[in-house]
């Protein structure tokens, strides 16, 4: 349009252009992950591509789904949870879509890379998706073994054996509170039952039978 042709020459507009060459997407959010992976579900479902083909895109999800979870322990700027997220949006979504626009018989028999027909080609991929998203998720998962580790040694360390940290510290004011208690008398002065306590003298007296009566 003219004025198009004008905003250019005049050099109108070009401030809003930079800035929408500038806009950058937004970080997809695990809701949108997981709603890139429902799409791809149904892309497989009914029959829609061969069985090879759906075990290995629902190997790809699954691990995929079990990783968005832990994305956030992988920081910002992470390639590892860049790759999570352009798998689940884009290289699993292209790689089925792609399969699917081309004519099954097509797809299925003619060779198009290396002697492989569409069908190898989309199973090498969805192959090497598989065993990417295997060692981004055994990634995350050892940083949280290895806090269980650390933890574990941590415990041992205080509370183990060989350590003073599970025992209960006792100090002097302890010890001599321990020492001041009354021990139990020696057995020979334990009093007999058959004598008697003199409660003024303390001395130990013995039975004297009643008057008038014999000893014998």
């Amino acid at each position: 349009m003219p004025g198009g042709i004008f905003d250019r020459l005049f050099g109108r507009g070009q401030n809003e252009v930079r800035h929408e060459q500038f806009l950058v997407p937004p970080v997809p959010t695990s809701d949108d992950l997981l709603a890139a992976l429902d799409r791809v579900e149904a892309m497989v479902t009914a029959g829609a591509v061969p069985a090879a083909v759906a075990s290995r895109v629902r190997r790809v999800d699954a691990v995929v789904r079990d990783t968005i979870p832990r994305l956030s322990s992988l920081g910002p700027g992470s390639a590892q949870a860049y790759s999570v997220m352009a798998t689940a949006t884009d290289y699993l979504p292209e790689a089925v879509g792609g399969y699917l626009r081309l004519p099954r018989q097509f797809a299925d028999s003619r060779p198009v890379d290396r002697g492989k027909s569409s069908l190898l080609v989309l199973v090498d991929q969805l192959d090497l998706l598989a065993a990417t998203m295997d060692k981004v998720f055994d990634a995350v998962c050892r940083d949280d073994a290895a806090a269980l580790v650390a933890h574990g040694r941590f415990l041992a360390a205080k509370f183990g054996t060989g350590s003073t940290g599970g025992v209960l510290d006792v100090g002097p004011a302890s010890s001599a509170a321990v020492a001041a208690q009354p021990s139990s008398p020696p057995v020979d002065q334990v009093v007999p039952a058959s004598s008697s306590v003199d409660e003024d003298t303390g001395d130990l007296q013995r039975l004297q039978p009643p008057a008038g009566r014999d000893p014998s």
